[in-house]
Formats: C-alpha cells, sequence, structure tokens
C-alpha cells in the first residue's frame, strides 16, 4: 500500500494533532491524501474526495462510527480497506483506540491485519416509473416522517411476494452492521455481521402483530408508500434523504459492492457488544434503602 488517505470531521479536537502525527511517521515512505478541509487545519496540501476515492488504498479515518460510514460512502464501492480510529462515543466500527493507532496502521501496511467484509444495501427510489434516486449503504435504508405527519401505509413486497401493509411510523431496512444501530432501538434484533441478510424494522407499527423480520440479502425487497401523506422522507445512512410522495416505490437489496473494515486485533463482535451495549450482562438497580441512601441490587432477568 502505497497511499494513504486520512478522512476526519475537523471539528474533533484530536484530529489536527493526530493528522500531523502521521504524516511525520507515514509522508516520507508513502504518499498520504488528506482531505481538504483537515488539510487546512495544518496547512499542508489537500486532496480533493474525488482523488481519495481514485487513489487509496488504505483509508484512515478519524472520528466515529458516522464519519466511518462517512468515509465509505466517498470509495463508491471500490474495495479499499478502512482502519477507524476512534474519537468518538461509540466505536463498533471504529475500533482501534488513539493509543494503538500506530500499531494497527503498521500491520494494515504489513499485511498482517485481520479485514472484514461488511454488506452494504443498494437502494432505489423509483416515482411514476422513473428511477429518481440510486444509492448504496452500509448501515441502513430509512423511511421515516416528521413528528406531526400521520402514519402512513407501507406495502412491502419480497421477490414479488406480497409480505405486509404496514402502518407504521416507518420502516427501517438494516444491514448486519446496521442492526446495532437505528433498527435495534426500534425493537429490531442484533445480526453478525457475517450474516448477509437484511433486517426490516416497523417503526411504531399501529398493529402490535408487525414485528421486525430477518430476509435474504439477496432478495428484492420493494416498498410503496401508498396512503396519501406529507412529510415522509428517504433516508439512507442518515447521511443524505429527500421527500417522499404517494406511490412512490423504494427497492432494497444486496449491492454487489463490500466494505473492508481493519479490526482491532484485541476485539472480537461480541466484547465490543459487551463493551458498548452492556449487552448480555445482568446489570444493577438502585433502590433507596430503609435507613436513607440508596443500595444496589443485582438486576433479575428479563428487567
Amino acid at each position: 500500500m502505497k497511499t494513504i488517505a486520512i478522512v476526519a470531521r475537523p471539528k474533533k479536537d484530536e484530529v489536527r494533532a493526530l493528522t500531523q502525527q502521521l504524516l511525520e511517521r507515514y509522508g516520507a515512505e508513502r504518499e498520504v491524501l488528506v482531505q481538504e478541509h483537515v488539510a487546512e487545519l495544518i496547512g499542508v496540501p489537500g486532496a480533493s474526495d474525488e482523488e481519495i476515492a481514485r487513489r487509496a488504498e488504505l483509508m484512515i479515518v478519524l472520528g466515529g462510527d458516522g464519519t466511518l460510514i462517512y468515509g465509505a460512502r466517498l470509495l463508491h464501492g471500490r474495495q479499499v480497506p478502512i482502519l477507524g480510529i476512534n474519537l468518538g462515543s461509540l466505536g463498533f466500527m471504529t475500533e482501534v483506540p488513539v493509543s494503538d493507532a500506530f500499531s494497527a496502521i503498521d500491520r494494515a501496511l504489513g499485511g498482517q491485519a485481520r479485514v472484514e467484509s461488511r454488506m452494504k444495501l443498494s437502494c432505489r427510489l423509483y416515482r411514476e416509473g422513473l428511477q429518481v434516486m440510486e444509492d448504496e449503504v452500509l448501515n441502513d435504508v430509512v423511511i421515516n416522517k416528521s413528528a406531526l405527519a400521520r402514519i402512513a401505509r407501507h406495502e412491502v413486497w419480497l421477490d414479488g411476494a406480497f409480505v405486509a401493509a404496514y402502518q407504521a411510523d416507518g420502516l427501517i431496512f438494516a444491514t448486519p452492521t446496521g442492526s446495532t444501530a437505528y433498527s435495534l432501538s426500534a425493537g429490531g434484533p442484533i445480526v453478525h455481521p457475517a450474516v448477509d441478510c437484511v433486517v426490516v424494522t416497523p417503526i411504531c407499527p399501529h398493529a402490535l402483530t408487525q414485528r421486525p423480520i430477518v430476509v435474504p440479502g439477496d432478495q428484492l425487497i420493494r416498498v410503496q408508500l401508498s396512503s396519501e401523506v406529507t412529510d415522509v422522507y428517504l433516508t439512507v445512512d442518515g447521511q443524505a434523504g429527500l421527500p417522499l410522495r404517494q406511490g412512490d416505490c423504494v427497492e432494497v437489496q444486496k449491492s454487489p459492492h463490500r466494505v473492508l473494515i481493519v479490526r482491532n486485533e484485541k476485539l472480537d463482535y461480541f466484547s465490543i457488544l459487551r463493551e458498548m451495549l452492556t449487552w448480555g450482562e445482568r446489570g444493577h438497580i438502585e433502590e433507596p434503602a430503609p435507613s436513607g441512601g440508596s443500595r444496589i441490587r443485582e438486576r433479575p432477568p428479563g428487567q
């Protein structure tokens, strides 16, 4: 790997110092492409997003998972390993702490890193029979209403077979990577990233019988907005969106492209779940003590 790209959101205080350190360590032997808005912070020549997408052989992301998703979108499907150095609050994908940054990068450059291939979704929007939008996502495709809009009717088909008409605030179509994001907060299941599937999660459904389902990733999902609605939006990876109209059709399917993520050798998927979500742990509950103050008791199963 002769060309490294650095992608970051410049609002982070650590970005300036860490970018400078990366240039000093790797700039002599390799070409380091620094995003223009990051390069301005340290007074070096910058690279456009188009140049990074075309030339990067390793992408180093400084930030949180949202920044990694942003970086993956810049690549437009190119199979470039992405190494996330965690400067955010959550790190499901940006697994490497700053203290381990250089050793992780050295392993990646030396071909010794563990790289995981993650599924993406392709999303297409049709209006009056014409395709008006196409995009790819790593996390999720979301159809959702604004706070004051009425619930909408979403008719869903899977490979031409009718699934259900969801009366709900919206629908989430999540990859396994995205199963721990918005879909999880809406009641969807956690899916291991090695499983290629799509999680379909209704948002606040009118009928309690309409629950999240998991469907094969290679089958075509088609949803039509059949009710008359206002203020309903299609959002892809929380990065871009546009308003929907009655009769619009959205198609979601496994993308032919993948995202390559450099893993932290010290962590596995379930240790990340336990650390970030306290998943699988019983936890404790603080309750008032008879003599005043409070005491801690173990949380019983199911609470």
